[in-house]
């Protein structure tokens, strides 16, 4: 038995997933757990991880490494999103993840990857539960800082991505910065996402999805609220369907709350809370994107995401051809 793990630090949060894998391949999950740590706090302003952000991000990793030691894990892969894409001190960071991720692997440190390269991990990691017959799919892997559209059949043959500069972080930090936003807010950010959604409509072939697949914080919490679950529950999550009528009224009742009261809600992390505003404006974008350009009207919601396409990265290479 060999136990690997893969690391996902993005712009919001930072996510571990530690997995099995037995000797014909198998894989079976150990732990999967998720803290938010703002590496994205002010990085669209000044371009800089800020100091108490990486400290947050530095102490998130000791408590990963310790449960890496526990369950003895041999190799590990952590990948590092768009805040640091965007950030001009990111070799700080790289240093202490390299520190961190040494102890675990000689030589591991975080990896910067790109938005190609996170829309197909991705890809890989939200569909592997989904029937194939209903690909062609569109996994859009919403983030804080940027989103993830790839378009792929089941068989991993991608027909297009983008990664989008948009998230619920950026447009909460950029735009809306009332609390609750305002009118006005709401619809600046409404035209921002707008313009990032033609982006996507140039480049990423929507008309060939059938399946609409949502990973990620935002849409994984939108499932929950949907659902009127009493507590954050992923296997009611995934696979779960949102349809767009009924999600349209969600959004709305979202955006026009303050972060406080969103808070109460045990679904929603208190991190996300006065992101989820951000979150959601950038959802109804992506609705209207895809109302142009295909006929589908629901997203199917995934739990899975990049840190099972790194792992299925990771069982790959270890598993004789």
């Amino acid at each position: 038995m060999t136990r690997v793990a893969a690391i996902d630090c993005g712009t919001n949060s930072i996510r571990l997933l530690i997995s099995e894998i037995d000797e014909d391949g198998k894989v079976r999950d150990i732990t999967r757990t998720m803290e938010i740590i703002r590496l994205g706090q002010g990085v669209d302003a000044t371009g800089e991880i800020a100091p108490d952000a990486l400290e947050r991000a530095r102490v998130a990793l000791e408590g990963y490494v310790r449960q890496m030691k526990f369950e003895k894990v041999t190799r590990v892969r952590m990948v590092a999103t768009s805040a640091t894409r965007d950030a001009k001190n990111q070799q700080e960071f790289f240093d202490m993840t390299a520190e961190l991720l040494g102890q675990i692997q000689s030589g591991a440190k975080a990896e910067v990857i790109s938005g190609e390269e996170e829309a197909l991990l991705s890809f890989n990691g939200a569909v592997a539960d989904m029937e194939p017959d209903r690909g062609p799919f569109c996994v859009i892997d919403l983030g804080g800082g940027s989103t993830e559209f790839v378009v792929g059949t089941a068989d991993e043959e991608i027909l297009g991505s983008h990664s989008a500069y948009m998230g619920c972080v950026r447009l909460t930090e950029r735009i809306m910065r009332t609390d609750p936003p305002t009118e006005s807010e709401i619809e600046i950010a409404s035209e921002y996402v707008a313009e990032r959604m033609g982006e996507v409509e140039k480049i990423v072939p929507m008309s060939k999805a059938r399946t609409i697949v949502g990973c990620a914080g935002t849409f994984t919490t939108l499932s929950a609220l949907a659902q009127g679950l009493e507590r954050y529950d992923p296997d009611a999550i995934h696979g779960s369907e949102l349809r767009f009528d009924a999600l349209r009224v969600l959004l709305k009742q979202l955006v026009s709350i303050p972060s406080e009261e969103r808070a109460l809600n045990p679904v929603i992390h208190p991190g996300r809370a006065d992101v989820i505003g951000g979150g959601a404006v950038a959802v109804e974008g992506i609705m209207q994107l895809i109302e142009r350009t295909s006929d589908a009207r629901s997203f199917f919601i995934s739990e899975k995401d990049i840190l099972d396409g790194i792992i299925a990265g990771l069982v790959s290479e270890s598993t004789p051809h």
